[in-house]
C-alpha cells in the first residue's frame, strides 16, 4: 500500500531547517577553501623558486653548441617554469578569495523576518539575501502559500531624509545626495525575482510581493509596496491570498531554486 504523500509544509520546513545547517557547513566548505589556495600558493612559490635556482636550459643544453631542436626543448622548458608558477597562484588567490566571501555570507545579520521564526507559521519560509543573475542582491525573501514576498528594511533615519517622493542620503562629509525611494526599489526587486522565477516554468507565473520593513506606519505605502512594522509582519503573510495555481510540487521547485542562490 502507498504511504500518504507527506503535506506541503512539512517538506518546506525541512528544507528550512537544511538551509539553517548551511552555516556551520559553509564554516567547514569556507575553511577547506583557505587551506587549499594556501597549497596552491605554497606550490606556486616553490616552482617560481625552482626556475629561478635551477640551470635547466645549461642541464637541456649539452655542450657548448646549440641546435634547433635543443633550442626549442629549453624554450618550452622556459615557458613551463616560467607560466605554471602563475597558474597555480592564481588558483591559490581565486580559493582565498572563494573562502573570504564564504565567511562573509555567513556573519551577514538575520533579517527581521528571519528573527521572527516560528511566529510566521511552518508554511512560510524565510532566504536571504539571495542573489539574482544579475548580481543584485534581495535582502530577504519569505516563501509561503500566497507566493513570494520580498521585504526590504528602510535606511537608518538618522542617515536618510524625505520631501514628498523625494528621498535623501547624508554622506559622512554632511553633504545629502538623492536616493532611490525604498519602496521603488522594493518594488522593482520583486520585479526581478518574478521574472527570475518564471525563467523554469514559462506556464506558471507566482505571485511576488513588494513590503518595505519600517520602524513605525508614518511612511504611507505605494500601489506596488506594501509597509509594516516587524511584529506586523505574522499577521501581513496570513491576510495575503492564497495562491491556488502554486501546487505543492512547484512550491517544491521555486524553494529549491531560491536556496540554490542564497
Amino acid at each position: 500500500m502507498a504511504l500518504p504523500a507527506e503535506p506541503v509544509h512539512h517538506r518546506v520546513v525541512h528544507a528550512s531547517r537544511i538551509a539553517a545547517r548551511r552555516g556551520p557547513r559553509a564554516g567547514w566548505a569556507a575553511a577547506g577553501a583557505a587551506v587549499a589556495g594556501l597549497g596552491w600558493l605554497a606550490i606556486a612559490a616553490t616552482l617560481g623558486l625552482l626556475a629561478l635556482t635551477t640551470p635547466l636550459v645549461d642541464r637541456l643544453v649539452l655542450g657548448g653548441r646549440v641546435g634547433p631542436s635543443q633550442a626549442a626543448v629549453a624554450a618550452v622548458a622556459w615557458a613551463i617554469a616560467l607560466t605554471a608558477p602563475a597558474v597555480f597562484a592564481i588558483l591559490g588567490l581565486s580559493r582565498l578569495l572563494g573562502a573570504a566571501e564564504a565567511l562573509s555570507r555567513g556573519r551577514r545579520k538575520a533579517g527581521p523576518a528571519h528573527a521572527l521564526g516560528t511566529r510566521l507559521g511552518l508554511d512560510q519560509t524565510v532566504v536571504g539575501p539571495v542573489r539574482l543573475p544579475d548580481g543584485r542582491r534581495v535582502p530577504e525573501l519569505v516563501l509561503g502559500p500566497h507566493g513570494v514576498v520580498v521585504f526590504e528594511v528602510l535606511p537608518p533615519p538618522a542617515a536618510t531624509r524625505r520631501h514628498g517622493d523625494r528621498w535623501e542620503v547624508r554622506l559622512e562629509d554632511g553633504r545629502w545626495i538623492p536616493l532611490e525611494s525604498p519602496l521603488d526599489r522594493a518594488t522593482r526587486d520583486a520585479e526581478r525575482v518574478r521574472r527570475w522565477l518564471a525563467d523554469d516554468d514559462r506556464d506558471f507565473v507566482v505571485k511576488v510581493y513588494a513590503a518595505v520593513i519600517a520602524s513605525d506606519l508614518s511612511l504611507p505605502r505605494s500601489p506596488t509596496c506594501s509597509v509594516v512594522t516587524v511584529d506586523q509582519i505574522p499577521g501581513f503573510l496570513a491576510s495575503l491570498p492564497a495562491q491556488r495555481t502554486l501546487s505543492p510540487s512547484r512550491r517544491e521547485r521555486l524553494l529549491e531554486k531560491v536556496l540554490g542562490a542564497s
